[in-house]
């Protein structure tokens, strides 16, 4: 596959703080296509600990990272037909978690371009849709020329069916797909042993359950020059850690495994939230939808699902 190009924004090597991000176009290895390319997911699994209504909440949560073909114009993945496509590095976050008698289930999907052609911090495409029993939300945020077009359709009075453009920002970062800037697979936002700060929007997911619009906001990013071991259920692992700090909001620590492909082992907010990996697996999952591959969740920590009858 030929080697394609993304931008990185660096920070300032000194550790000096960053107001502006500077773009570079470092070129995407071939070990990143041997193996990003080779039509496998990962699929990893967290136990995971989240704050709702005044209350920390056990569920689990669940990323899978695959490379795909977006369609410039709808900004889906494509068919093969269109003229307008380029490579994407996608993040589904999946979290499911009990409130009392009800559950949340919540899926935000990031799209990263890969073809050199945008700044990494800023995904081609961030979706949101939250099920739960009270009804369901589905937001997205989309950037074109120089706006971001968020769109919003949801159940509650007074929030049904909205749209309004925000300013894009340089260097801006859309915090939904932290879970894969953080790794560094298309660049570092920050190198190890430096510090920037950069415009920020807000997760989707935390904006919804705090019920506020999307505005922009900072975030500081430290990224430590020294390793340290981290043991989670899936054993123990020699990681780096990148700080997090959003103006206004909460500070995440994440545990980042040195060696490629940089898996996320960790991460804790400080408003309470922990994840902790259970387990990984790389698989084309789109195709394992039989009876009996139920059982491959177990690779990712999860119990296997039993009958609703049972």
């Amino acid at each position: 596959m030929t080697l394609l190009t993304a931008l990185s924004l660096v920070a300032c090597s000194d550790g000096a703080e960053a107001s502006e991000a500077t773009p570079v176009a470092p070129t995407l290895s071939s070990a990143f296509w041997d193996h990003w390319g080779d039509g496998r997911a990962e699929l990893s699994g967290y136990r995971l600990k989240t704050p709702r209504y005044g209350e920390i909440r056990e569920g689990r949560a669940t990323l899978v990272v695959v490379t795909e073909t977006f369609t410039d114009a709808t900004r889906v993945k494509s068919d093969g037909r269109h003229d307008d496509e380029y490579p994407v590095l996608k993040l589904n976050e999946v979290r499911d978690f009990q409130t009392g008698i009800y559950d949340y289930n919540v899926m935000t999907s990031s799209f990263l371009r890969l073809d050199g052609s945008g700044p990494i911090g800023e995904p081609v495409k961030v979706s949101m849709g939250m099920q739960e029993w009270c009804g369901h939300v589905y937001e997205q945020l989309v950037p074109r020329d120089d706006a971001l077009t968020w769109t919003s359709h949801s159940y509650f009075d007074g929030e049904a069916d909205r749209e309004r453009a925000l300013p894009r920002k340089r260097g801006g970062v859309l915090l939904d797909a932290l879970p894969l800037l953080v790794r560094g697979l298309v660049g570092p936002l920050v190198k190890p042993g430096a510090r920037a700060t950069y415009p920020a929007l807000p997760t989707l997911t935390h904006g919804r359950l705090a019920h506020t619009d999307p505005r922009w906001t900072t975030v500081s990013i430290q990224h430590d020059a020294d390793s340290t071991s981290v043991t989670v259920p899936a054993g123990t692992f020699e990681t780096t850690t990148v700080h997090t700090s959003v103006a206004g909001g909460a500070s995440t620590t994440w545990s980042v495994e040195t060696a490629w492909p940089h898996r996320l082992i960790r991460w804790e907010r400080s408003d309470g939230e922990v994840a902790e990996l259970l387990g990984v697996e790389r698989l084309a999952y789109w195709q394992r939808n039989r009876e009996g591959d139920e059982s491959l969740v177990e690779g990712l920590g999860h119990p296997r699902p039993a009958p609703a009858w049972r």
